[in-house]
């Protein structure tokens, strides 16, 4: 299980290998890791992965209103601004508060890190919302190193994970949408330009 002093040594140990600031996490959950992150890195901001909120959400309903609830939801962290997304989670309380009271109040009580995107444009929301990209990098990761277990020593693990995501980017065919305009926004934001 994941608690804040295990992601606190995680954090402290990429600083002490040369990472010394990160501007944006995006999180799915994971206990204790966004307080272990601005502990290392204070000017981090951090985003919880929307697409996790919305499962999450989800979770909760029966299939009958999950496409309405779904677009709702979809009203709130698609809005233009954090006034009209808080504005359309009140809407979205009103309208299913009473029924499924359980995504409301994980919405309130995760907002501080579910509105970090309304401080950015359209191109770098699409950017930052999700963890699924890494998730799949991952995924794949672990199912090689599943099919073999044994390696005969550290170097052997780390050629296998080189060679595996060799592998997987060459079935990255798709860019990041609007990465372009994006990465010269982010440079721009955080003084690298």
């Amino acid at each position: 299980m994941s608690t804040p002093k295990f992601w606190l040594n995680v954090l402290t140990e990429l600083n002490n290998r040369g990472l010394k600031e990160v501007f944006i996490a995006c999180c799915d959950g994971l206990t204790g890791f966004p307080d272990a992150i601005t502990a290392i890195y204070p000017e981090c901001q951090v985003q919880s992965c929307i697409v996790h909120m919305v499962r999450n959400s989800l979770a909760y309903v029966p299939y009958k209103d999950r496409k309405m609830v779904a677009a709702d939801l979809k009203t709130i962290y698609q809005a233009d601004t954090e006034e009209i997304a808080l504005q359309n989670l009140e809407e979205f309380t009103g309208k299913w508060g009473k029924k499924y009271p359980a995504i409301s109040k994980s919405w309130y009580n995760r907002w501080e890190q579910l509105n970090t995107l309304f401080g950015y444009t359209a191109e770098i929301r699409k950017v930052i919302y999700t963890t699924n990209a890494i998730e799949s990098l991952n995924m794949t990761l672990r199912k090689v190193m599943k099919n073999k277990r044994i390696f005969p020593n550290d170097i052997a693990v780390f050629k296998t994970m080189y060679l595996a995501i060799g592998n997987i980017s060459k079935r990255w065919t798709m860019p990041i949408r609007d990465w372009a305009p994006a990465y010269q926004q982010l440079l721009i934001k955080f003084g690298k330009i």
